[in-house]
């Protein structure tokens, strides 16, 4: 089986690396957390529907981004087709997941990659990946090949940040994030960062974990995304560590590359944070407004298909 593996250093030694260990006031928040958060989710229905899949592409000029759930999405450009961190679970650990998987499992489309942008099990969920199928493979950050390698992928594209492969018309240039990638405690190794994937001439950013940095202007000055899948829950972290953007921070990020159309993810699945269940929309749809791009905000419902038109100018 090929696979694909990428020389460089730790991850743990990168200036955007969030590091492991949790803040002052742990314990008082892991407290709030258990208690307001994960009991009373445990014993709640899991609302939401899965559906079919659309299986034909959209038409020329025009992407069909569906949201799964989390931070799990089926991307379709007219000629290519990609799964990003795509988790069909229904506990992680003690967490639940409050919201059925918006598409079914088993009807999955043959796509043209799978990608994975870090180690985390909220995006990295093996029993998921072992159903997927793909013409290319699975691409996962440095490091990560060793955990992908025997669930069934013909070929495992490992990428460093900045990193560029080609299939066919189809690019992919792994993005820098502020987060880190270990999977346990002793495997820091692991990298970590988003995806640019641009077919043609349309452009879709999935952020993957972020707290807020300056590469997100970087990111900017090298692309512009039609569509940018953008974090926006989980900011309230019980260990008190600056690991995920509020949805202010990702309005002001998604403002910052100069996007076309802004789609949140990461929130509303699984509660991962201290933040009231519906806070981070209600903040982001109040940001957008007071900014003036709520027309550029499109907030999705798990399994619903939605066609966003390309950009007619793309930096290169």
């Amino acid at each position: 089986m090929p696979w694909e593996s990428s020389k460089s250093p730790n991850s743990n030694t990168r200036k955007d690396y969030a590091g492991i260990l949790p803040k002052k006031g742990w314990p008082r928040r892991n407290y709030h957390f258990l208690r307001h958060r994960l009991l009373p989710q445990a014993f709640q229905k899991r609302n939401g529907s899965r559906k079919a899949p659309i299986l034909h592409p959209p038409e020329a000029g025009k992407i069909r981004v569906t949201w799964i759930g989390h931070a799990s999405f089926l991307v379709q450009f007219p000629d290519h087709s990609v799964i990003i961190d795509p988790n069909w679970a229904e506990w992680h650990g003690i967490v639940k997941r409050q919201r059925e998987p918006g598409l079914e499992l088993e009807l999955m489309p043959l796509v043209d990659l799978v990608m994975v942008t870090h180690a985390h099990f909220d995006h990295l969920h093996k029993r998921s990946l072992k159903v997927l199928e793909a013409h290319e493979g699975i691409v996962v950050p440095r490091g990560s090949g060793s955990l992908v390698h025997r669930l069934g992928f013909h070929q495992v594209h490992e990428m460093a940040v900045w990193d560029t492969l080609q299939f066919d018309n189809l690019t992919v240039t792994h993005t820098p994030s502020h987060h880190w990638g270990a999977r346990y405690l002793h495997d820091t190794h692991r990298d970590y960062g988003g995806y640019m994937v641009h077919s043609g001439d349309c452009k879709v950013f999935h952020c993957g974990d972020s707290s807020y940095f300056e590469g997100f202007k970087e990111i900017g000055k090298h692309h512009t995304p039609d569509v940018a899948l953008m974090p926006i829950g989980a900011y309230d972290a019980p260990s008190g560590r600056d690991v995920h953007m509020n949805p202010e921070e990702a309005v002001r990020a998604f403002i910052e590359m100069e996007a076309g159309i802004l789609i949140p993810m990461h929130y509303k699945t699984f509660p991962l944070g201290n933040e009231p269940f519906l806070e981070p929309v209600e903040r982001l749809i109040a940001e957008a407004e007071r900014l003036g791009v709520a027309d550029r905000l499109l907030i999705l419902e798990e399994g619903v298909g939605v066609e966003v038109e390309c950009l007619a100018e793309t930096k290169r």
